[in-house]
């Protein structure tokens, strides 16, 4: 909806100090004689391939502080992620598999990966701020993460002069997403890189998806020649097997930068296509980024684990202090739970007594796919999908409603939005200052539903990008 107060985000004071500026340029008749800030995303091949023509109308900030302290909280919430195994499963990766509903196959083939190789931090943690702090909704913990033209939507609205002379004036930043992702993988499969040649470097998905995703991973692959890499995509199918060592087009590949799932590896055409990939890499032939475990530690259901009442005592009080801080009540849909208040209930009463405060997700699913908030379902359809999910990989989330942002409209004054903040993490980098606190850039997704079930691209958002630091 198109508001007349003041552009004046609830918890930003950039926010608050940009919406001046363009208010005092607009003032002074220079809104038309600086064009549109979304132009020169508009005009960019790879951003219309991404993201059609849907881009909000000016950029998310992050304070300095702020980022700083959610960057600490997403780094303890992974190592203890990271930690599961250990803490409660007996060191057993195929228990944690089972326990998040992988079935037998894709058990075995994660716990093969597991064995293989290192496993370094990378992830996208999508969020909301609730006005008081940001609350995770989910933490995706893989090598198939998205955002790798983050940084291109920064530049791309910088050539708006009003913005670029905020930015300038405040020390603001923005972060090399696919930066981090290339500096990742050559990391993890550091002894797969030469030392004499560009790596070369397959993107790689499954002959389904390809057909869908393919285009988009084929610019992916194209842009990480700018860090001296020779990238190929294509899907598993594509590989043949001299000697052992997975080929394309008579290429040799010294990694390859898996883009598929778990979930894809059900259908049996991809379980077989995955199988002599998979030798290649416990023979020490290619490295597989990432590592198939790092699935585990991005799933939902291991939000879920943190959660729990139940498993409290297996962490310290700093690590219970961050959990409660950013992660909202998360269950398994059992048909006993623990209820926010510590109490035991019956899961479906719960349920359906708190209908329009709770959301239904899939472990096993990303994307959006297969969720079902409470506030948009009818009761009997709201029943029915809980009563579905009793025992089987699914989680109840109760709902965190974010805080409005009023933002540029399209047509001048101010709109209000909700945004999901997709924020990268990485390793801490003590040799860079870009990645020194793990910190990899991120992108925000904009609706202006303030119901909205999920602030996705699939339910119609726009996507902005955004910039850090300003704080003095």
């Amino acid at each position: 909806m198109t508001t007349t107060s003041p552009l004046v985000p609830p918890r930003s004071r950039l926010g608050h100090a940009y919406g001046e500026q363009l208010a005092r340029h607009r003032a002074a008749g220079g809104h038309d004689e600086h064009g549109h800030p979304t132009a020169a995303a508009r005009e960019s091949a790879a951003l219309t391939l991404a993201y059609q023509d849907r881009f909000l109308n000016g950029p998310a900030f992050l304070g300095a502080a702020e980022r700083g302290a959610v960057v600490e909280d997403l780094h303890t919430v992974y190592g203890l992620l990271r930690s599961l195994p250990e803490r409660l499963f007996g060191g057993s990766i195929a228990a944690l598999a089972e326990a998040v509903g992988l079935d037998a196959a894709q058990t075995a083939v994660i716990t093969r990966s597991a064995r293989t190789g290192s496993l370094l931090p990378l992830g996208r943690a999508d969020l909301y701020h609730d006005g008081t702090g940001f609350k995770l909704l989910e933490f995706n913990i893989t090598s198939a993460l998205g955002g790798f033209e983050n940084a291109d939507i920064n530049r791309a609205m910088l050539a708006y002069p009003p913005l670029r002379e905020f930015v300038g004036k405040h020390g603001l930043r923005y972060r090399d997403t696919l930066g981090l992702m290339a500096r990742t993988m050559a990391a993890e499969c550091a002894e797969f890189v030469p030392g004499d040649r560009a790596p070369v470097v397959a993107v790689v998905d499954t002959v389904d998806n390809f057909a869908v995703v393919g285009p988009r991973l084929g610019s992916f692959a194209a842009k990480l020649g700018a860090y001296g890499i020779d990238g190929i995509a294509c899907d598993l199918g594509e590989f043949t097997y001299p000697d052992g060592r997975p080929t394309v087009n008579g290429r040799p590949v010294d990694v390859v930068f898996r883009y598929f799932l778990p979930e894809d590896l059900t259908d049996p055409v991809a379980t077989a296509q995955l199988e002599p990939l998979m030798l290649a890499v416990e023979r020490g032939q290619v490295g597989l980024f990432s590592r198939l475990d790092a699935e585990l530690y991005g799933n939902k259901g291991t939000l879920a684990m943190l959660s729990d009442e139940r498993n409290r005592e297996h962490f310290d009080a700093a690590e219970l202090a961050c959990v409660d801080r950013v992660l909202p009540w998360t269950r398994y849909v059992l048909p006993r739970a623990t209820a926010p208040d510590g109490s035991r209930v019956d899961m479906l009463a719960y349920a359906l007594a708190h209908q329009d405060e709770l959301i239904l997700k899939p472990t096993l699913l990303h994307g959006g796919h297969g969720i079902t908030p409470g506030w948009e379902a009818a009761p009997a359809e709201w029943e029915a999908a809980v009563t579905a999910a009793m025992n089987a990989p699914y989680v109840l989330q109760h709902r965190v409603r974010p805080a409005a942002e009023p933002f540029p409209g399209h047509e001048g004054g101010v709109e209000d939005v909700f945004l999901n903040w997709g924020l990268y993490l990485g390793a801490r980098e003590a040799d860079t200052a870009e990645y020194d606190d793990g910190y990899g850039g991120g992108f925000v997704r904009a609706s202006t539903d303030p119901s909205v079930g999920v602030v996705s691209m699939g339910s119609g958002a726009v996507v902005g990008c955004v910039f850090d630091g300003g704080d003095h």
